[in-house]
């Protein structure tokens, strides 16, 4: 083959593709729905503080357990240390 050849086959591929490009941006465009115009910040507003899902009798519940759970291993580490 000729470079001729090589390159008039690859501008046809270039042709078809771009119009394969253009075929499937404008029927895109028509399907979607409008899209999010939010701005980034004021999304972020909305996700600055989850809502506390743990009741203070919970919270205070856990963290009674743990201190417990925290003493025994403080126990054991110093058996272990003896």
């Amino acid at each position: 083959m000729d470079t001729a050849r090589i390159v008039q086959e690859i501008n046809a591929e270039i042709a078809r593709l771009t119009s394969a490009r253009n075929i499937l941006t404008a029927s895109n465009s028509n399907t979607h729905t409008r899209r999010n115009t939010k701005s980034a910040s004021s999304r972020r507003a909305i996700r600055t503080k989850p809502a506390n899902r743990l009741s203070p009798a919970g919270r205070r519940r856990l963290s009674e357990l743990m201190k417990k759970r925290w003493a025994e291993r403080r126990k054991k580490a110093a058996a272990k240390a003896k």
